[in-house]
């Protein structure tokens, strides 16, 4: 399917799924069943698969070593953290699940030290993802290790929010002194 569609560069694999072969236990919390979904993904495509992992997790070290063992192409970090509120007028959770995903700035500091123990864990391409916003946080992200990175949140309260990022990662390029984009990936590992 995604084979024949040329616009369809890479998969993205977000494996923070319930496994209900597992009593519920999400994908992305067991090495064994992260890779054993890495390997179902990669057997049935040719397109390179990046695989989404999740921070809810003791040591996400684990989980990528097991993805990256198991063939992925890159990874993805982070999907959101659980989260939850309670109403204070009845009492009960805010969501009718009673947890949901927390996104969006408080969560780019998690993020940013998993792409870092990530990027020190496996030596793949890893695209940073949760609570970016802005240009600055685009090169933090990729001093810590990420080779690209995503926006989410942040589209939600300024559709600009990208193309504003993309025009102004060259003057903060020019402010860290360096000519490509390249150069800040992993930077900081130094």
């Amino acid at each position: 399917m995604c084979d024949a569609c040329p616009q369809v560069g890479l998969i993205e694999v977000k494996i923070s799924c319930p496994n209900v072969h597992s009593g519920g236990k999400n994908f992305g919390s067991d090495p064994h069943s992260a890779a054993a979904v890495t390997r179902a993904v990669k057997a049935v495509t040719h397109k390179p698969v990046f695989v989404k992992l999740s921070p809810n997790v003791t040591d996400i070290t684990e989980i990528a070593r097991a993805c990256a063992d198991a063939g992925c192409d890159g990874l993805t970090l982070i999907n959101t953290l659980l989260g939850m509120r309670i109403d204070l007028k009845s009492k009960h959770p805010v969501l009718s699940n009673r947890t949901g995903g927390l996104s969006g700035p408080a969560v780019f500091p998690v993020a940013l030290r998993m792409v870092w123990d990530v990027y020190e864990a496996v030596k793949l391409p890893l695209i940073g993802v949760g609570g970016v916003s802005s240009a600055e946080d685009a090169a933090e992200m990729m001093l810590a290790g990420a080779t690209a990175v995503e926006v989410g949140a942040a589209n939600l309260r300024d559709p600009w929010a990208c193309q504003k990022i993309v025009e102004n990662l060259p003057a903060v390029a020019e402010r860290l002194g360096v000519s490509a984009l390249r150069e800040l990936t992993g930077a900081a590992h130094g």
